[in-house]
């Protein structure tokens, strides 16, 4: 299929996005690497009447690492670049995100696809996003009245919605914490396909003991889930508190009854996600361990 008809647009700066967006109105959308929103717009999911083309757009393809500021990200650097970032910084605090980069959909997507696109589209079982929430993030907003920086735990509002304002536009993510033992993994019935659960986590383990820990799922609700990681709080680095974490956070979810992807493919009734989360949660957990011991 073809999309609805809509006028197109290209910013030069984000200055003269954001005043596009304003004199466009709601129907407007960015259009950075279009990896998302050009599917939904050929299948006639997602009719804008305008497109603003940030792609051009300058210093907005980054990753900064500084040791009082954590990591910022700017909305255009790709999936790509961060997969094959070599900064030991990068992979020391934050080794994660190149390491989740992989799940994501294939080699030209990634070449393609932006950060900040992904974070705005909102997928609830998106890479970047369940990263967002587990490493407490800041999303950086440009609209009309300048600069606002939202925490990702309240950026995120349903199935890609989000608390961005029509006129504003993500103009960096940042990650002001490091988080040395962390790991995602997920399940998709093809690789590259869109994950039907993912499990985001990260723990603090010394000693042979779990000090604390933090789960968040994606696929089983309308926004990426952060479940209650109490049990794992004083717990020993074990492979059975591992399996009984993911037995604790497969109860305190409740998935929806298929997928709500534009592109849906098999992807299982609530009891399966169930067994997904448990098993996900486990394994995520289980390479943390083994990230502390290497």
């Amino acid at each position: 299929m073809k999309p609805a008809p809509f006028a197109y647009h290209r910013a030069h700066s984000v200055a003269e996005a954001v005043a596009l967006l304003a004199e466009l109105g709601d129907e407007a959308k960015i259009l950075a690497g279009g990896l998302s929103l050009v599917p939904m717009m050929n299948f006639r999911l997602a009719r804008p009447a305008a497109l603003v083309d940030v792609s051009r757009i300058g210093g907005l393809s980054y990753l900064r690492v500084r040791p009082d500021d954590g990591l910022r990200i700017g909305a255009l650097t790709t999936h790509r670049a961060v997969e094959t970032s070599r900064d030991p910084a990068v992979l020391g605090g934050f080794g994660v995100l190149p390491r989740s980069a992989r799940w994501i959909g294939h080699y030209p997507i990634r070449s393609r696809g932006t950060f900040g696109g992904s974070i705005a589209h909102a997928d609830p079982a998106a890479e970047w996003c369940l990263l967002a929430v587990l490493l407490n993030a800041r999303i950086v907003l440009t609209g009309p009245a300048g600069e606002r920086t939202v925490p990702a735990a309240g950026f995120f509002e349903g199935y890609y919605s989000t608390a961005a304002g029509p006129d504003e536009m993500i103009t960096e993510l940042w990650f002001p914490e490091p988080a040395p033992a962390a790991a995602l993994t997920e399940f998709a019935p093809r690789q590259g396909d869109f994950a039907v659960v993912a499990a985001a986590v990260s723990a603090d383990i010394a000693d042979g003991t779990c000090r604390s820990g933090r789960v968040v799922l994606g696929g089983v609700g309308p926004r990426p889930v952060e479940v209650d990681a109490g049990p794992l709080t004083g717990q020993p680095a074990s492979a059975e508190t591992w399996r009984a974490m993911g037995e604790h956070a497969a109860g305190q979810v409740d998935p929806p009854p298929a997928s709500p992807s534009p592109f849906p493919d098999s992807h299982g009734d609530a009891g399966f996600r169930r067994r997904l989360t448990a098993t996900l949660v486990t394994r995520a957990l289980e390479e943390t361990s083994r990230q502390v011991h290497q």
